[in-house]
């Protein structure tokens, strides 16, 4: 069974987006793996800028001090 996680940081992802995600990635692993889209599983998660970091700051505090 495919189990594809798919993380965003950033700007909300509207509800089009989010489906566009699911059945585009669904359908790649189809067209791919050959696998049956029914067994498919595909998470969106949204990751909040304060809550990932480079170079050792958070990425929000990154981008306020630029």
């Amino acid at each position: 069974m495919p189990y594809v996680t798919i993380r965003v940081t950033g700007d909300k992802v509207t509800k089009e987006q989010n489906d566009a995600l699911i059945s585009r990635t669904t359908e790649m692993i189809e067209d791919v793996l050959g696998k049956d889209p029914e067994i498919t599983w595909v998470i969106v998660e949204e990751i909040p800028t304060d809550n990932w970091g480079i170079g050792g700051q958070s990425y929000a505090d990154r981008q306020a001090s630029t």
